[in-house]
């Protein structure tokens, strides 16, 4: 099962990207299927036939993990504790 992913790189805008599995906490590379801007847009510094991206780990600030189709949605309770 595929996962998307948000890379935060620095010095550029993030990434949006599908992965085969979740990196590994030692990983060096993440190879990025598909990447593309939030906007869904080609990234201007790849070439139009790119499928694949490889991103070393050190340029890579966080990562979001997004929900996918077949998440379960998780009910919580929230109690406002300003209240009294």
């Amino acid at each position: 099962m595929p996962f998307t992913l948000l890379l935060h790189i620095a010095n550029e805008d993030p990434v949006v990207a599908e992965v085969d599995e979740m990196p590994e906490m030692d990983a060096q590379w993440i190879r990025a299927n598909n990447p593309r801007r939030k906007d869904n847009k080609d990234l201007a510094y790849l070439l139009p036939e790119v499928t694949s991206v490889l991103y070393p780990t050190w340029r890579i600030n966080f990562i979001e993990i997004m929900p996918g189709d077949n998440e379960e949605e998780i009910m919580t309770t929230v109690r406002d504790s300003s209240r009294r």
